[in-house]
């Protein structure tokens, strides 16, 4: 149970009606998420209570829920006021979360992007740099996929960069091509594959561009050395 103390409000306006609820900030976060599903609206409550006014403890009417929402369940009202409604912080709260979603962002960004210019990933801190450059602003409770369509965007100015799939080609020995075959499908998808006379496995796979190095790195672990891999332009 979110313990009361440590709550905030979220609170949603309609119909010249008032709706507030207590909520635990982070949890709420996660449920304003578009890709996280496993937050439980119950869990997010310090109360299962719907307010007009959540520090004097003055209860919504049913009837003013019924108007709005039509339904008087405090769960289904909940729901709408976290999805629809504006949810308060404290500086240091929006802060932290601003900053977990800015690296959210940039490390995204730096999985699946690459330098159109010679097909190679942007470094973190290179991406980083340019969005400070760019001034960019991070809403704490927008989706990531939202998010970076505004920064790319914005970034596009300073450097040049785009989401693009790559192909690797890559030879590994027999004898660790189960392991290969986990590995790869975490990266990207296997275009086509073929075995060789010397028990060697070769494959062309498709990976988001900005995965190149870390391909290369785990093909390398997964054979101890023995692998072979090359971009194909």
């Amino acid at each position: 149970m979110v313990n009361v103390d440590d709550a905030v409000v979220a609170r949603l306006e309609s119909h010249g009606e008032k709706f507030e609820i207590l909520v635990d900030p982070d949890l709420a976060a996660d449920f304003r998420n578009p890709n996280n599903y496993s937050v439980e609206v119950e869990d997010i409550l310090a109360v299962e209570d719907i307010f007009k006014d959540a520090k004097k403890g003055d209860k919504a009417s049913e009837e003013g829920m019924d108007k709005v929402f039509q339904t008087k369940d405090v769960i289904n009202v909940a729901t709408e006021i976290l999805k629809k409604g504006n949810i308060q912080l404290t500086a240091q709260q929006r802060r932290k979360m601003q900053e977990e979603k800015r690296l959210l962002v940039i490390n995204k960004i730096a999985r699946e992007s690459i330098n159109p210019q010679n097909g190679l990933p942007h470094p973190v801190n290179r991406i980083e740099n340019a969005m400070n450059e760019s001034k960019i602003h991070i809403d704490p409770f927008k989706s990531v996929d939202e998010q970076i369509k505004i920064v790319l965007k914005a970034i596009k100015l300073k450097i040049p960069i785009s989401f693009e799939k790559v192909k690797m080609a890559v030879r590994l020995p027999g004898d660790v091509v189960g392991n290969g075959f986990s590995a790869i499908s975490k990266f990207g998808q296997i275009i086509n594959e073929e075995w060789q006379q010397d028990g060697s496995w070769i494959a062309i796979v498709q990976i988001p561009g900005g995965l190149q190095d870390d391909f290369i790195s785990q093909m390398e672990k997964i054979s101890g050395g023995n692998s072979e891999t090359k971009l194909i332009k």
